[in-house]
């Protein structure tokens, strides 16, 4: 299958040296994309230049990325390609700077103009921070047809909460699957779909369920379209969405008794 690994964080310029960026390393990402190149697909990697992961980068494709705009631009531009999967795992920033400001001696905050490096001479400094635009709100229309699986990385709450955060990426985004991790969820991984959840140790049981994700959905349209033919019958975009969905046994739904309500999954 043709995938894309997102990996590694964006920044946003200050000014010419400064930056604004998170502590992702990239690590998750590259070894992903290491593990389905071994295991024969063909996988683009889109690293962050920020990312400090030291690791090999075994993708048949590596190409880097600097901000939330360029990362943005480099995935539009293979939405006119066949792509099977994108993972993105990258720890896209939610904030950019917007305009800098600088008090004056009457008390009132003056707009500075772009400078190449801001200077401390100029006293306090007030940055405006304004909310990048969510990449992975877009993905969907870019890649109608792409099994598309997110992450989502929260730090407050608890397990639950991560969860339900992870729930309502898939409801607000279109995406088919989304990995839910950090300090919220607590130790390992859990992969969230609209049929049930799964909880992973560590990341060689979550590359193995991902994989399986697309292989087994790419068998299953295959399998739909050559029956389909042997009636000389074209398939409908429906009939090949539904196909793909992973099988049952990968995720664990809510257990559900005859004549009872749904009850749902222990975190």
């Amino acid at each position: 299958m043709n995938c894309i690994v997102t990996a590694g964080p964006t920044f946003e310029p200050l000014d010419d040296v400064r930056r604004l960026t998170n502590f992702s390393t990239g690590r998750l990402g590259t070894e992903l994309a290491n593990f389905l190149a071994a295991r024969g697909h063909k996988v683009t990697l889109l690293i962050g230049v920020a990312s400090t992961w030291p690791g090999e980068r075994k993708a048949q494709s590596v190409k880097t990325f600097s901000t939330t705009a360029d990362l943005c631009a480099k995935l539009k531009a293979f939405s006119k390609k066949k792509v099977d999967v994108i993972f993105h795992a990258a720890a896209v920033g939610d904030f950019a700077f917007g305009e800098i400001f600088t008090e004056t001696k009457a008390g009132e905050f003056a707009a500075l103009k772009a400078a190449k490096k801001f200077s401390t001479r100029q006293g306090h400094l007030l940055a405006e921070l304004v909310p990048t635009p969510k990449i992975i709100a877009e993905l969907r229309g870019w890649f109608p047809k792409t099994k598309i699986v997110g992450w989502k990385f929260e730090a407050d709450g608890r397990r639950a909460d991560a969860l339900r955060s992870a729930e309502k990426q898939i409801a607000d985004c279109a995406v088919d699957f989304c990995v839910a991790n950090g300090p919220a969820y607590g130790k390992g991984f859990n992969l969230v779909s609209g049929r049930g959840r799964k909880h992973f140790a560590g990341m060689a049981g979550l590359f193995t369920a991902l994989e399986r994700l697309q292989v087994e959905g790419c068998r299953l349209e295959k399998f739909t379209r050559r029956k389909l033919a042997a009636f000389n019958l074209q398939p409908s975009p429906v009939m090949l969405q539904n196909s793909s969905v992973v099988s049952a046994p990968l995720l664990s739904a809510p257990s559900r008794r005859r004549g009872t309500a749904p009850r749902t999954p222990r975190d």
